[in-house]
């Protein structure tokens, strides 16, 4: 595990939920004695924090404002797919060795159903950010090619993030000849990661994967539960990671 993917995840999750409003709330009770007011003051806000970040309703909202508006692609607007890595499981007992996360499972599915309706070659990007193991997007050319019999014709494996996935891919593309592309992710990951591949001298096609987009009210919208809390931490992770991208510009 190198020193720099430790720091950078630490630091992140000390200021994501659901462990900064826990901090909060520590915080309030080592402060209860001596500033009672403040101390519950504290504690009541993280709470209700992490009560609205568990509901679907507020789930939901944060993770539709990440989201792009989902288009109906014909093959005519890119010459290439590229395909996000969403990370990857380290020595998976039930596949004998490193294999890919669900999301970067749902991306490559999606990817492999744009490559076959539009027939465009595909690039897989993702590296070893941990700094051991099989990269990433090696493991995912395993996968297109070994169960959808697709093949992949560029493979980048090196980045550590999402701002490395364009400019190595994008590196890669354009000695191909290639400027155009489809970019396969989340759809709450695009916007982060269209204007890095924009960056990188890229025209981009958002190809949205998993979309959230919130339908009528139920009772239950209202009723915390575990899965909304992912969610709201997954829309916290992506207005962070482009807050930091913005400052080292």
């Amino acid at each position: 595990m190198s020193l720099s993917w430790f720091l950078t995840n630490l630091v992140a999750a000390l200021l994501l939920p659901p462990l900064n409003l826990l901090v909060v709330g520590g915080l309030g009770l080592a402060l209860r004695r001596c500033r009672p007011r403040l101390g519950m003051g504290l504690v009541v806000a993280s709470l209700a924090g992490l009560w609205l970040l568990a509901t679907p309703i507020v789930a939901g909202g944060l993770l539709d404002s990440l989201e792009p508006a989902p288009a109906i692609l014909d093959g005519r607007e890119a010459d290439a797919i590229v395909i996000l890595g969403g990370g990857r499981n380290r020595g998976s007992i039930e596949y004998g060795g490193d294999t890919v996360k669900h999301f970067t499972l749902e991306r490559l599915r999606y990817g492999a159903f744009l490559a076959r309706r539009l027939n465009k070659p595909i690039l897989v990007t993702g590296g070893a950010p941990e700094g051991v193991g099989t990269p990433e997007g090696r493991i995912m050319r395993d996968v297109l090619e070994e169960e959808y019999r697709l093949p992949v014709r560029w493979v980048e494996d090196a980045s550590r993030n999402t701002r490395e996935n364009a400019e190595f891919s994008a590196a890669i593309l354009k000695q191909a000849g290639v400027r155009r592309i489809y970019l396969v992710s989340h759809a709450w990951h695009l916007a982060r990661a269209i204007p890095e591949f924009e960056r990188a001298g890229l025209a981009v096609v958002p190809a949205g994967t998993g979309y959230t987009l919130s339908g009528n009210l139920e009772p239950f919208d209202f009723i915390p539960n575990a899965q909304a809390l992912l969610n709201s931490y997954l829309a916290s992770h992506e207005w962070l990671g482009q807050l930091w991208y913005r400052l080292r510009n």
